[in-house]
């Protein structure tokens, strides 16, 4: 396991981790989703009328649906189908009329999930200084010959990467950095729980360390949570066959120090 690797599973099975990771992943309930006036007036009057088909339209130009069922998305995507299935027009309709408006209401404005709300966080930890590195946009990044970070949008690193870094997945990069005349890739992720989709985000981190790219490119997967806890789960497994082949695994919390390594 790599020097990096194992201080973050030291990190995190005997230090206050989730107190220091709370700097990178400050994750709060949200306030309520604010709702606008002139949707619900539109939606009001609709299901005061008693048009399905009418309520349905005006209820799904909300963000949030009043409850959720497998087909409400599908008619997101094609809101011609509202006419040609009536009765899952109806199904819906009925039971939104056994919720009421009261509590229609109380569901569209709902808090986003938290975990929603994780991907924009570790951009803002870059953003704070936490790497103790200059923050620079594309053109000056390009033209900058020293050590920064690269702060742009998740399509501008994937085009940075793709026309200098010999990048070719579609998807775009967490971290982009140069230090001392090395580029840093990398995909942060904080994985919350055991389970499919957490599996899954692991995987698609430690997809970038088998991209062939660059030899002046050093790829990494910045990885925080469940991953980090021993024992015989797959996350745990996985992150340790990658440390013992080399690849470069660790907390977020490790980050500054590894750039400061290379």
């Amino acid at each position: 396991m790599n020097y990096f690797l194992n201080a973050s599973v030291e990190l995190a099975n005997q230090r206050d981790y989730l107190d220091q990771l709370f700097r990178v992943y400050p994750l709060m309930p949200d306030s309520v989703r604010e709702v606008d006036s002139v949707k619900w007036s539109e939606f009001e009057k609709a299901f005061e009328g008693g048009k399905n088909e009418a309520v349905l339209e005006a209820l799904l130009k909300f963000d949030l649906f009043a409850f959720k069922d497998s087909y409400v998305a599908y008619l997101r995507r094609d809101r011609s189908a509202i006419k040609r299935n009536p009765q899952t027009v109806a199904r819906l309709c009925g039971r939104l009329k056994e919720m009421g408006l009261g509590e229609i209401y109380k569901q569209i404005s709902s808090p986003k999930e938290t975990n929603r709300q994780i991907g924009p966080l570790f951009r803002r930890f870059l953003q704070s200084g936490a790497t103790g590195l200059p923050l620079l946009k594309f053109d000056d990044f390009v033209e900058f010959n020293g050590s920064a970070v690269l702060d742009e949008s998740d399509a501008k690193m994937a085009e940075f990467a793709s026309a200098f870094l010999g990048y070719k997945r579609e998807k775009g990069l967490d971290l982009i950095a140069r230090v001392g005349g090395k580029f840093v890739i990398g995909e942060a992720k904080f994985l919350t729980d055991f389970g499919g989709h957490q599996n899954a985000q692991l995987e698609d981190a430690l997809a970038l360390l088998e991209q062939n790219l660059s030899q002046n490119v050093v790829k990494v997967a910045i990885l925080d949570g469940v991953c980090y806890i021993k024992g015989k789960n797959k996350l745990y497994t996985q992150i340790c066959q990658c440390g013992e082949s080399g690849k470069n695994i660790f907390s977020a919390l490790l980050l500054r120090e590894f750039l400061f390594s290379c």
